[in-house]
């Protein structure tokens, strides 16, 4: 199994490149598992509270559980991968069964931080995006597709995307094995994801 790690901050194009590099492959050759799904759950929680926390930390991620199930996988074992709400910020109680596959790719801003699961990527990506561009398209997918208002969507940036990206995210791309400018379509850099990936499925 070829483990891919893609990363980058809030708005970098993450998404859109897995989702480039993923129709020029067979079906059913790869996996995209989301750092997203691996939020601790907090139903001990209110709803304000859970609006309130920083979910741009480290510490927001269930990273034990995220390195089992990629472990689990590597070994042929299928997983009950987590759900998790944007409208409730909080893991739900179902899941998604999520079976090996010969390519698997973890994408997430928080993905880099983690010594031990850097150490069960393959290949490391870090897309690379200008700081304005990425608050536009957050600004717009917040609104658009998890139901949040525009005062939210700035104050969340300004108090807590900002800092931790500055702090983490930013410094994590020091560990990636390719930086992928994504200012614009990087056409060359999906074709260099793909050759990697028909290398190891061929």
């Amino acid at each position: 199994m070829l483990i891919i790690g893609i990363a980058g901050g809030t708005g970098s194009g993450k998404t859109t490149i897995v989702n480039q590099v993923l129709q020029g492959l067979p079906e059913g050759v790869a996996t995209v598992i989301s750092q997203d799904s691996y939020y601790k759950e907090t139903h001990h929680l209110s709803l304000d509270a859970r609006i309130q926390s920083n979910f741009d930390h480290p510490n927001a991620i269930d990273f034990d559980l995220l390195i089992t199930h990629l472990k689990d996988l590597k070994q042929n074992k299928s997983i009950q991968q987590p759900i998790y709400s944007f409208v409730d910020h909080n893991r739900t109680e179902k899941t998604t069964t999520t079976s090996p596959t010969k390519v698997l790719i973890v994408e997430g801003i928080l993905i880099l931080t983690n010594p031990e699961l850097r150490d069960l990527l393959d290949l490391k990506i870090y897309v690379q995006a200008d700081t304005d561009e990425r608050l536009i398209r957050r600004f717009k997918r917040d609104i658009a597709e998890r139901g949040r208002d525009s005062n939210e969507v700035l104050d969340r940036y300004q108090n807590t995307l900002k800092p931790m990206h500055q702090l983490f995210i930013e410094p994590s791309k020091t560990f990636a094995d390719i930086i992928i400018p994504n200012n614009k379509h990087n056409t060359v850099a999906i074709a260099v994801l793909r050759d990697v990936i028909n290398q190891e499925i061929l």
